[in-house]
């Protein structure tokens, strides 16, 4: 009896940890299974965008341990940071300075890779907290068949280094590269005709503008702003196939804060795909009621 019992509780305690470990994952075989799934036009499966990685208490923005907490709770995209250090690596980092994010001052392409490593991040709080500057190499590599990245290039970081990147880590079935303006998307399109990206688009013009420069429309996901989004832009981007991305960063998620998390909910059924959001927890429970509602489910979300 006691040996049984023993067994009994080592299996309650292997199944606890199985459980507490749970990642709900996004992993696509393959390239055309990737943007398969980003050119539905209807009955999409909704994603929540986490802005920086879904930074919360503890775990500080554009890390993999936070990337993984936001895991525990639903499939994510996650967008991150990327800057450029004085030694030419390429690490995660939002602002151009270390104060606000690190134990270190200054900017941070003053400072080598070797260096940034003496630095700890800190939490939005101010917490210090045990979690190094981590090198785009490391969240690419960390990131095969868990989420899908949309990589934001920050100010003097050549795209080039992105998509050599990308392709050094095989990263291609599970990477959005985001750029602000049609010039932009022309000269990834240039150095990277098959890979995705994040451009803004709010409307037509956007659209056949980015087009013109050989940006194909198969590779896009549109930015469709920080607003509700208009019926006729969402309806152009279903014609066309591409899926779009609504930014509820700033006065959404506030207005969601003083008067309901339902506006998330609403601008899914509006069209919109993918919400990025500095609540991504809350954003997925309202994307879950879609989910439910329609029945949807997805091979690709584990």
């Amino acid at each position: 009896m006691k040996k049984i019992l023993v067994f009994v509780v080592a299996l309650w305690s292997v199944f606890s940890v199985t459980a507490q470990e749970k990642l709900y994952t996004l992993d696509f075989e393959n390239n055309a299974a990737f943007k398969t799934f980003f050119r539905a036009s209807s009955n999409f499966y909704p994603l929540v965008s986490a802005h920086r990685g879904g930074p919360t208490t503890g775990f500080p923005e554009n890390c993999t341990a936070t990337f993984e907490n936001t895991i525990k709770y639903n499939a994510a995209v996650i967008e991150t940071d990327i800057a450029l250090t004085k030694d030419s690596v390429l690490v995660m980092m939002h602002d151009n300075t270390l104060d606000r994010t690190t134990t270190g001052t200054g900017a941070i392409n003053d400072y080598t890779y070797k260096e940034l490593q003496q630095l700890f991040l800190k939490d939005n709080e101010g917490n210090i907290t045990n979690y190094k500057i981590e090198t785009l190499d490391e969240v690419l590599q960390w990131g095969k068949s868990k989420v899908v990245y949309t990589l934001d290039v920050k100010r003097g970081v050549p795209f080039k280094m992105i998509v050599e990147a990308v392709r050094r880590n095989k990263a291609e079935n599970y990477s959005i590269i985001i750029t602000y303006n049609a010039n932009q998307a022309a000269e990834v399109a240039t150095l990277a005709p098959d890979m995705m990206l994040s451009v803004s688009a709010r409307g037509k013009e956007d659209v056949e503008r980015m087009e013109n420069l050989g940006v194909k429309a198969e590779n896009m996901v549109a930015f469709v702003g920080t607003t509700f989004p208009k019926t006729e832009v969402i309806d152009y981007m279903k014609s066309r196939g591409i899926t779009c991305i609504s930014g509820t960063m700033g006065n959404l998620d506030k207005s969601a804060i003083a008067n309901g998390d339902k506006i998330y909910l609403d601008i899914v059924k509006a069209g919109v795909m993918i919400i990025s959001s500095d609540r991504p927890a809350e954003v997925a429970k309202q994307m879950d009621v879609y989910i439910k509602e329609n029945k949807l489910k997805s091979k690709y979300i584990n």
